[in-house]
Order: structure tokens, then C-alpha cells, then sequence
């Protein structure tokens, strides 16, 4: 794995490196030597935060943590790629996708948990008027979502707008 780590608001001492290539290098069993790895390290208002990024063939793991200690956060988002990438190899395995990015060993492991089976619970149906994007922010806040799925009256195609870390927003459009 080649890492690529950066620090915002935070000098990445020779200790955060050591650290991160150490925990996060375990994972390297289960990619390829030219495997990419991004690690992107913050401070915020006391928080230490660590994003974690590993493009996969047409996918993205990604994971952020944050704690109080930069090395705390090393170990949770460690523990949630790790997580991810035994969903993503279920996955892999379930659909008889291409796994090139993967080690056979890795592949050839059994990581079936009953816990990371993805089972949908409940199913809404709702009409949508169009609107702007504002009134559609406008409207998950009276609703107090996250998340608002909305006819966009301007190009008459579904749009998602969502909440964002700062009280800040953002828009989902459809590409096709």
C-alpha cells in the first residue's frame, strides 16, 4: 500500500505517520502493493479527526473518525475500514464481481457475519412536488431529516439535499 498523508491545522509528526502506516498497514493483506491509500488528518475545535480513503476498482472505502486523541481516531477508523471491507468482499463474492484490486487471501477468507447483512425494514412512498433546492432545505428542516428528497423544478429530476458537518448543505443531482 502507498500512503499519501496529510495534516490540516496540524503538523504530521514522524509519530502520526509512524502510527498510521502501522495500524492502517495491516489492512495491507488485503490489497495489492500498488493500492493507494489517502489519510487526511485534522484538528477542530479540540477534535482529532482522521479521513481514510482507499479508491477500490469503481468504489470508494472511506471511513472518518474523530476523538480526542489523534491516535484513538487512528484505531476507529481502522476498525471501520476493516468493517467495510468485509461487507465489500460479501458483496463481491454474492454478485461474482471482479475482486482485482483484492489478495486471493483476502478473498478466500470467510467473513460472513449475520450482523453485516443489509435487510431494508421499512419502505415509504411519498408524492413530491416540484421545488427549488432552498425550499427543499427549507422543508427538511421543519421535518428535522438529514436528508430531503425533492422534485427539482428547475430540471424536473429528483434531487437529494442533506445536512452537512457546519450547518451547511448540500446537493445530490442525478448523472446520467
Amino acid at each position: 500500500m502507498r500512503f499519501t498523508i496529510t495534516g490540516r491545522n496540524l503538523e504530521v509528526t514522524p509519530g502520526l505517520k509512524a502510527a498510521v502506516e502501522e495500524k492502517i498497514g495491516k489492512l495491507d493483506r488485503y490489497f495489492n502493493p500498488d493500492t493507494e491509500v489517502t489519510v487526511t488528518m485534522s484538528i477542530q475545535k479540540e477534535r482529532q479527526n482522521i479521513e481514510v480513503t482507499i479508491p477500490v476498482k469503481g468504489t470508494l472505502l472511506r471511513a472518518e473518525e474523530s476523538s480526542n486523541d489523534m491516535y484513538v481516531s487512528i484505531d476507529l477508523v481502522e476498525e471501520v475500514i476493516e468493517r467495510q471491507l468485509k461487507k465489500y468482499k460479501n458483496k463481491l463474492i454474492d454478485k461474482k464481481q471482479a475482486a482485482a484490486a483484492f489478495t486471493p487471501q483476502f478473498l478466500e477468507e470467510d467473513h460472513n457475519d449475520q450482523d453485516d447483512e443489509i435487510r431494508i425494514v421499512k419502505t415509504k412512498r411519498f408524492g413530491m412536488k416540484p421545488m427549488d433546492p432552498e425550499e427543499a432545505c427549507f422543508q427538511m428542516e421543519l421535518l428535522g431529516h438529514n436528508f430531503y428528497v425533492f422534485l427539482n423544478a428547475d430540471t424536473d429530476e429528483v434531487n437529494v439535499v442533506y445536512k452537512r458537518k457546519g450547518n451547511t448543505y448540500g446537493l445530490i443531482e442525478p448523472e446520467f
